[in-house]
This record gives structure tokens, C-alpha cells and sequence, in this order.
């Protein structure tokens, strides 16, 4: 049977699941179990280096912060290099969300929903009808 290869978020995904199932382990030995896991398969692919839910959590600035480190894992087929950039990249989200909270939850400025709230609530005012929107709001009151 084939190996599925893993793709970077794969890879970002299982270290947040070490860091779910030993929230006591440091990140060295979240990165020692990310290299003995994957080390057996192949390398993920260099055309594909996103980690895309993690936007939600922190800037890209800050998620993306150890993607040039896997990247150059992966061209140089350094599984320890590949681990060390993801380790950067969920210790930077970490402490992003440690030191401003989520990602759209800080301020009004943040705030995602600013302008499109609005815009949806005018959308479903003119086009539902009032029964139905009744039901919808009251459902959201429960």
C-alpha cells in the first residue's frame, strides 16, 4: 500500500495535536516527534506551502514565520530543517494569541465583520421572508 504524502499543514496540523495530547512536552520534543513521524515518508511538496485555517488564528506574518525554514528542508531533503520551521511557525501563533488573543477578537480595528455585517443584514432584510428570518433570529437567540 502507497504512503500518502503530507503536505506542510498536514505536518503544521499533527504538531498542534502533540501539542494538544502533551501540552507538557516543550518544543524541541514536539520537533523530535514531528522528524521520527514523518522521517519514513516522502518530503511534502515544495509547490503547496500554506497552512490555511491558521489565518483565523494570527496574522501571516506570524503563521508563515518558519515556512522559508521548511521550504529549505524540503529542498535540501532535511526532515530537522522542516521540523524547525514549523516549530517556529506554531510558536509564533502561540504567543500571538497568548499576547493579543485570536485573531479578530482584539478591537473594533480587527474586527473582520466590520462593513460586511451591515451588508448581510440589509442582503437579509430585502430578500428573506419575515417568517423565515423570524425563525432564523430566534434560533440564534437560543
Amino acid at each position: 500500500m502507497e504512503q500518502k504524502t503530507a503536505t506542510v499543514a498536514d505536518i503544521f496540523r499533527r504538531a498542534q495535536a502533540f501539542r494538544l495530547e502533551q501540552p507538557d512536552w516543550s518544543y524541541k520534543q514536539i520537533r523530535q516527534a514531528l522528524v521520527k513521524e514523518f522521517s519514513s515518508g516522502s518530503f511534502p511538496p515544495l509547490y503547496n506551502l500554506t497552512i490555511p485555517e491558521q489565518d483565523a488564528r494570527a496574522p501571516e506574518e506570524d503563521w508563515s514565520a518558519g515556512l522559508s525554514l521548511v521550504s529549505r528542508g524540503i529542498q535540501f531533503q532535511d526532515w530537522n530543517e522542516i521540523a524547525n520551521g514549523i516549530i517556529l511557525s506554531l510558536e509564533q501563533t502561540e504567543n500571538y494569541e497568548a499576547q493579543h488573543g485570536a485573531e479578530g477578537d482584539r478591537d473594533e480595528w480587527h474586527n473582520r465583520n466590520v462593513g460586511i455585517d451591515d451588508a448581510v443584514e440589509k442582503g437579509v432584510g430585502k430578500w428573506m421572508p419575515d417568517e423565515l428570518r423570524n425563525l432564523v433570529e430566534g434560533q440564534k437567540r437560543k
